[in-house]
């Protein structure tokens, strides 16, 4: 992890509208830094041509531009991938990408390039990148050291002969229920598998009106299940798996016939997939969290297109980048859910 950066070093690493301008005509980028660029959204900024040219300049950096702004932002603000407000937020999205550059450049790129793409085609590119990044050194090095702290989860799931989802009907209503409580309703090839074949049935069955997804146990879905990462060693034949066995593209299809009911810990996949959705709703005690550039990797469930498009790309990439967790209450501000419900 990259040391913190004081308030002074801070002001000095900060490039301002006309820093920008010179190095958008010397077709540069920030020589003394490989992985981001720091732009003080606080100072002066011209509008009209010369704002759109060093704005078209920033959008093609393979790096991720982060802004910083203490207060309103200024024309730039359009143009970076994430904002921070404070110097501890900044320290922790820059500690971040300085752990995983590679990883978190990967991130905006997709963001970047999914922003206005059709639905369907911008999973095909996420998952492309996903894969891509399964094959790279920091997750590699991730895996390495989680196996190492973890020996007693190499070894795959204990058998459950139960389902996996409970499917259930009522009219023209279809409940579907994740079953892996003792998991963590965790996001396994299992899981996977199962969520897909539901929503199938919604998608084939038009007597079906309504899809209600809620989860069994003391949180909704906490991400992938890491036990089973790094078991599949092909990261071109996993793409293809996602490309025909990813649920959250049967939502995309119909979001207006699925509702999801979230409660406690809605990790990765645990928002990524319900984000698809027309309705979300979640309990007041419910969290939201995007660890996956801690591991080498960006959101593989659909993420990078779902959240999106629900609070924005810039929002998104702070949620990626920073790790944070944010409440319901924030997740209700932000668009990311439409009620909380408890």
């Amino acid at each position: 992890m990259a040391s913190p950066l004081t308030s002074e070093a801070l002001m000095h690493s900060l490039l301002d509208f006309a820093d920008l301008q010179a190095l958008a005509i010397a077709q540069l980028a920030d020589i003394d830094n490989d992985q981001y660029l720091l732009i003080n959204l606080d100072g002066p900024c011209p509008a009209g041509t010369e704002l759109k040219k060093v704005g078209h300049w920033l959008t093609r950096q393979t790096k991720v531009v982060v802004g910083f702004s203490t207060h309103q932002t200024n024309g730039l603000g359009v143009f970076v991938d994430v904002i921070a407000s404070n110097p501890a937020e900044l320290n922790r999205i820059l500690s971040q990408i300085s752990a995983n550059p590679v990883s978190a450049t990967v991130l905006v790129q997709v963001l970047r390039t999914t922003k206005n793409m059709p639905v369907q085609d911008a999973l095909t590119v996420e998952s492309l990148a996903f894969s891509t990044l399964q094959s790279g050194t920091e997750f590699a090095s991730w895996l390495q050291q989680y196996r190492k702290e973890h020996p007693e989860q190499t070894s795959g799931n204990p058998l459950d002969e139960s389902p996996a989802v409970l499917l259930s009907r009522d009219h023209d209503d279809l409940k579907i229920v994740l079953n892996r409580p003792d998991n963590q309703n965790a996001f396994s090839a299992e899981m996977r598998d199962a969520l897909f074949e539901a929503f199938q049935l919604v998608a084939l069955d038009k007597t079906i009106s309504r899809a209600q997804v809620s989860a069994l146990g003391p949180c909704f879905c906490t991400g992938g299940d890491l036990k089973e990462f790094g078991q599949y060693n092909n990261a071109a034949e996993a793409h293809l798996i996602r490309t025909i066995r990813l649920p959250s593209r049967l939502i995309a299809d119909a979001p207006d016939k699925f509702e999801f009911h979230l409660h406690r810990a809605c990790v990765g996949s645990g928002i990524e997939i319900p984000a698809f959705a027309n309705s979300v709703s979640a309990t007041s005690k419910t969290y939201f969290q995007l660890p996956e550039i801690s591991m080498g990797l960006i959101p593989g469930a659909g993420g990078c297109i779902s959240i999106p498009r629900r609070i924005g790309s810039q929002r998104t990439a702070y949620l990626a980048l920073s790790g944070k967790r944010i409440n319901a209450s924030t997740a209700l501000e932000w668009g990311l859910i439409d009620s909380i419900v408890d």
